[in-house]
């Protein structure tokens, strides 16, 4: 299974590693990734002169990171046994910014590998999930991300929270769009779906990140809802307004 770092990888996930860089506010390449490197913080290698205990686990060439789009680069690692165990990480990308610098920087991220989720149960466990999403409200011509937030309808404080919020992160998540008022609203359901079941790419716990571009999008009031699928079971938001205004 390939997995964000922040969806609760396991042992034998393939995890996608991704790094945005910046100028101004802006989206921009840097000049260069020279290598990223994966740490393992060891708890039986800290030491006065390596507090963390960083161990090296493996070096990966720039080559191998594919750059998206302009200021989104992203590397998967297959975090396979017996060099990827359980327990927290560093990865340090090696950047140039600037073709005319001598100098590189080094960019530290974390992440972590999760147990194995197990549970059991002597009847079919019910249950339900809530999503919210915020802004509702978006000027015509913008671009951004809408934040989603997915939380299960269990006993608040239970392990049972705890397992639902946890597969949540890794369920796949999708999003819909569709015409609902404004100047021309399609006749035809097919052709009032501007987002058709895309997936949400984006994830960290019980959020998920929706990029939306407003500029070709008319004014007007949009349903948008939500879909959680894992295992046997698919959840269905209801739908919620959205709106883009001038």
């Amino acid at each position: 299974m390939t997995k964000e770092r922040y969806q609760n990888p396991t042992v034998g996930d393939n995890i996608f590693l991704r790094l945005f860089t910046y100028n101004s506010n802006n989206k921009v390449n840097v000049n260069e990734i020279e290598e990223v490197k994966i740490y393992f913080l060891d708890p039986a290698e800290k030491t006065v002169d390596n507090p963390d205990g960083l161990r090296l686990i493996e070096t990966i060439s720039g080559n191998n990171v594919t750059n998206e789009s302009a200021g989104q680069y992203l590397l998967e690692i297959a975090a396979l046994d017996p060099d990827y165990v359980i327990g927290n990480y560093v990865d340090k990308w090696t950047v140039k910014f600037e073709d005319n610098e001598a100098c590189v920087a080094t960019i530290t991220n974390n992440f972590t590998i999760y147990p194995d989720l197990w549970f059991t149960t002597s009847v079919p466990p019910i249950y339900d999930f809530n999503f919210n999403f915020r802004p509702n409200r978006i000027r015509k011509g913008t671009k951004r991300y809408l934040l989603i937030q997915v939380t299960p309808n269990v006993p608040r404080g239970s392990d049972v929270q705890n397992y639902y919020e946890n597969l949540a992160i890794v369920a796949d998540l999708r999003v819909s769009i569709e015409s609902a008022c404004g100047d021309c609203v399609p006749v035809e359901n097919d052709l009032k779906l501007l987002v058709d079941r895309q997936l949400v790419g984006f994830r960290e716990k019980m959020y998920a990140y929706y990029f939306i571009d407003t500029s070709e999008i008319d004014a007007g009031i949009y349903n948008i809802w939500f879909e959680l699928a894992f295992g046997e079971n698919i959840f269905i938001s209801d739908k919620s307004a959205l709106q883009i205004h001038d």
